[in-house]
C-alpha cells in the first residue's frame, strides 16, 4: 500500500472548543502515539485526511511541523454523523518491518451469478497480521463456482503474501444457501396477510 504524506501542525490548544475552533479552520484535530513515545497532538488539513483515509487501513505518512516523517496507521477514525466529515483520528506510529494487527474487508466475487442461491456472509471483515508497510485493501473471496451449501472457512482464503490469520483456521466467514422460490415468497406473503386479518378478529373476540 503506497504511503500518503500528510502535513501537520502540533496543537498546542486542547478541549471542545480549541476542537471546534480547530475544525471550523478545515482541519482535523489528532493524536500520534506509539512506540513508547508520548502522545503528540496535532492538526490535520481536513481536505487530504478525508480523501486518505477512504482506503481501509491507509498508510500515512505524517511530518509534525516539518520534522522528519513518521509512518502511522488510523487506529480510530469519528466522523460526523450528518456530513460525514471527519472530526478526530487516533493515529498510530509504526515502522517499517513491523507486523501489525489490522481489520481488512471482505470483498465477495461473484455473488449475482446465479439466482438460485444467496451468499450468507457470517463476517464482513477479518483481523490479519501483516506487515506495516504491506496491509492489504481488502481479501478477495471469489464464490462463482460454489454450489448451495458449500461455505468457505478462514483457512480457504488467498491471503496476500506476508498476511496471517491468527485466528482458528475453521472460522465460518460465508456459506452458500438457496434462494427461496416465488412460490414460497408468495406463500410468505399470504401466510403474513392471513395473521394480520386475524388479529383484529382475536382482538374483537376478547372484546366481548
Amino acid at each position: 500500500m503506497a504511503e500518503v504524506k500528510i502535513p501537520a501542525v502540533a496543537r498546542t490548544e486542547f478541549g471542545k472548543g480549541a476542537a471546534r475552533r480547530t475544525r471550523r479552520a478545515g482541519l482535523v484535530p489528532a493524536v500520534l502515539y506509539g512506540h513508547g513515545a508520548d502522545p503528540v497532538h496535532v492538526s490535520l488539513p481536513g481536505h487530504e485526511t478525508l480523501l486518505a483515509l477512504r482506503v481501509a487501513n491507509a498508510l500515512l505518512s505524517i511530518s509534525v511541523d516539518g520534522a522528519t516523517p513518521q509512518l502511522a496507521l488510523p487506529k480510530q477514525v469519528q466522523r460526523n454523523p450528518v456530513k460525514g466529515t471527519i472530526e478526530h483520528v487516533d493515529l498510530l506510529i509504526v515502522k517499517r518491518g513491523e507486523k501489525v494487527s489490522v481489520e481488512v474487508p471482505l470483498v465477495v466475487l461473484g455473488a449475482d451469478e446465479r439466482a438460485d442461491r444467496i451468499v450468507v456472509m457470517d463476517q464482513q471483515t477479518i483481523v490479519l497480521e501483516a506487515e506495516a508497510t504491506h496491509i492489504p485493501a481488502s481479501v478477495e473471496i471469489d464464490v462463482t463456482n460454489l454450489e448451495i451449501g458449500d461455505s468457505i472457512a478462514a483457512k480457504d482464503l488467498n491471503l496476500p503474501e506476508g498476511a496471517v490469520f491468527p485466528g482458528e483456521p475453521d472460522d465460518l466467514i460465508l456459506s452458500i444457501t438457496a434462494a427461496k422460490t416465488q412460490e414460497q415468497l408468495d406463500a410468505e406473503l399470504a401466510g403474513s396477510g392471513d395473521e394480520a386479518e386475524a388479529a383484529p378478529v382475536e382482538a374483537a373476540a376478547e372484546a366481548e
